[in-house]
């Protein structure tokens, strides 16, 4: 059976968000996931195209409501969540759905849908490589930036439980290897 879930999970900083835009531009038929989360806008992100922004409250109101198919507190009061809606329109057409999750949203999703879903764990070689790529992306304090930089050295040791590691301290290198993933599991651009 061919995958129709491409789940990719990684610390922040790893370049996650870019190889799934990279991958949904060589693919455009695949469909991108926009999860819900209730932190605030970053730089240039728009609602309902990045992420649906919420109120903490409101994404709370949604778990009650059996929304989300996953979802969790990634930071205190920063809850990520996918639709349950999204999910099951794919599954009912057939349609590969691409999702960038947190790593525990990731495995959730991993296990409830495993023999249609690939998890592939983004990383890179060290965690100087993630703390560099934070202090440039530029839209963090150095408190929040140690916090992820933490939280990145606990999800490391989640990586064997993925599907795939694809490291990215090259963004071209991964890209390639990116394809060949897809390639491998029936899907050519």
């Amino acid at each position: 059976m061919k995958k129709i879930f491409f789940v990719f999970s990684a610390p922040s900083g790893a370049g996650k968000t870019t190889l799934v835009r990279y991958l949904l531009k060589r693919f455009p038929s695949f469909r991108f996931s926009v999860s819900y989360t209730s932190r605030p806008l970053r730089g240039q992100e728009v609602d309902g195209v990045d992420y649906h922004f919420v109120k903490a409250e409101e994404f709370r109101n949604l778990i009650q409501k059996d929304f989300f198919v996953e979802w969790e507190e990634v930071y205190p009061n920063h809850f990520y969540g996918t639709p349950k809606q999204t999910v099951l329109e794919c599954m009912a057409s057939n349609t590969v759905l691409v999702l960038d999750l947190d790593v525990q949203g990731g495995l959730e999703f991993k296990e409830k849908f495993p023999s249609q879903t690939l998890a592939i764990f983004v990383g890179v070689s060290s965690l100087a490589v993630l703390e560099e790529r934070l202090y440039k992306r530029g839209t963090d304090s150095d408190s929040k930036i140690q916090t992820r930089l933490a939280k990145a050295a606990l999800e490391i040791q989640s990586a064997p439980e993925f599907d795939v590691l694809l490291i990215n301290d090259v963004l071209e290198k991964a890209s390639e290897e990116l394809l060949l993933i897809i390639a491998n599991n029936g899907y050519l651009p």
